[in-house]
């Protein structure tokens, strides 16, 4: 920290001041059932504000997003409601279309050096322009409530088994990933955690494990959809910290020119970053659409956009690229969706909720800020 490296510091001690201030405010706030909801609520944002997270990465920003999500759930919802396509071919189909957007969009950027602020903003309003031509004039597609894409946010694993087994699973995991890199640094002769270190590493997080199990036995048990997005966001991790591929986003990050006298291919890595974040919207749209069981022409409008990078960066994601984790997104969506949830519960205008939100939005960008200053004062930045 001295060096300017918070990392989750401060994330965590507002999602903390959050819970306090709303449990104050009204007792049901920390309660299972609310809980389990809010650990649903945050999935389908939460996946699209991945996807933001590696654009980020290498100092852009992608203001299509949303507009991408709404397209993806409508192509599913006319593909398999008015044309009777298979759910799990439409389903594949639709999360293609986010691909295709985002790699064409990176492509433009990467070759033809404009910024990808301005192609992604003509984006948001050319793909929400045709995702209101692919609903036609229907303007709303009611989904199968049983069916595949509903049972994402819907389905629960009943078992207390599950939700304590994923919790054993995840500090297994955690302590065999901490274990490993003790191990690579030490033998590289870098710095590394000592065991006392990755013993109180590993036991906090065990806590919070199954702590969070325990709470979500008490309503419907383990669901799906928080399962399937702990589960992307901690393979993408891996894929951002200990892959190659990672490495060079970051060096994108840090110096685009640098990156390029080391070898770095940048016009396919920055098309590829942004054909990531155009699956993670269409993915994160299938699950917003399955929450509400329906698709129409509001879909991917709104403040979605605004909460998908508000969560990459409240998490603790540079917008000054080269810094940042998918952690972060599952850390700021957090924040967001607890200010929502209490702001229900304690019948709070939505005005309140867009400026409180806007105002840690702001701070954590000020945090950024001071940080990277922070940290070229030590040299590493």
């Amino acid at each position: 920290m001295r060096g300017g490296e918070l990392g989750a510091f401060p994330v965590v001690l507002l999602l903390a001041a959050t819970w306090t201030v709303f449990e104050i405010l009204n007792r049901n706030f920390l309660s299972p059932r609310n809980l389990s909801d809010l650990s649903v609520d945050i999935v389908g944002t939460g996946l699209i504000a991945v996807g933001v997270v590696f654009v980020l990465l290498i100092g852009e920003i992608d203001l299509s997003v949303g507009s991408v999500s709404g397209l993806a759930a409508a192509v599913f919802a006319v593909l398999n409601v008015q044309n009777g396509v298979p759910e799990w071919l439409a389903l594949v189909a639709a999360v293609l279309v986010g691909t295709a957007v985002g790699a064409l969009q990176g492509f433009s950027f990467a070759r033809t050096g404009v910024p990808a602020f301005v192609v992604t903003l003509a984006g948001l309003l050319a793909w929400n322009g045709v995702m209101l031509y692919v609903l036609g004039t229907s303007g709303t597609i009611d989904l199968d409530a049983d069916g595949l894409v509903a049972k994402l946010t819907s389905y629960s694993f009943t078992a207390p088994g599950a939700a304590y087994g994923a919790a054993a699973a995840g500090v297994g995991l955690l302590l065999l990933a901490s274990w490993r890199a003790r191990l690579r640094r030490r033998a590289a002769g870098m710095p590394y955690r000592s065991y006392q270190e990755i013993t109180a590493r590993t036991g906090v997080f065990a806590v919070i494990a199954f702590a969070a199990a325990y709470v979500l036995n008490r309503f419907h048990g383990l669901p799906l959809a928080l399962l399937l997005f702990l589960v992307v966001v901690a393979a993408l991790d891996v894929v951002l910290q200990r892959t190659r591929y990672g490495r060079q986003i970051h060096a994108l990050g840090g110096d685009v020119e640098a990156a390029r006298r080391a070898g770095v291919k940048v016009v396919w890595v920055r098309t590829s970053v942004l054909a990531v974040s155009g699956t993670m919207s269409a993915i994160g749209g299938l699950f917003l659409a399955s929450r509400i069981t329906s698709v129409s022409q509001s879909s991917g409008t709104g403040v979605l956009l605004l909460n998908a990078i508000a969560a990459a960066v409240i998490g603790g994601t540079s917008l000054f690229g080269g810094r940042g984790r998918t952690w972060s997104a599952a850390l700021g969506i957090l924040v967001i969706q607890s200010i929502a949830s209490g702001m229900a519960l304690t019948s709070t205008p939505v005005a309140v909720q867009l400026v409180i939100t806007g105002g840690v939005l702001f701070a954590a960008a000020v945090i950024d800020a001071v940080a990277r200053r922070s940290q070229q004062a030590h040299g590493r930045a």
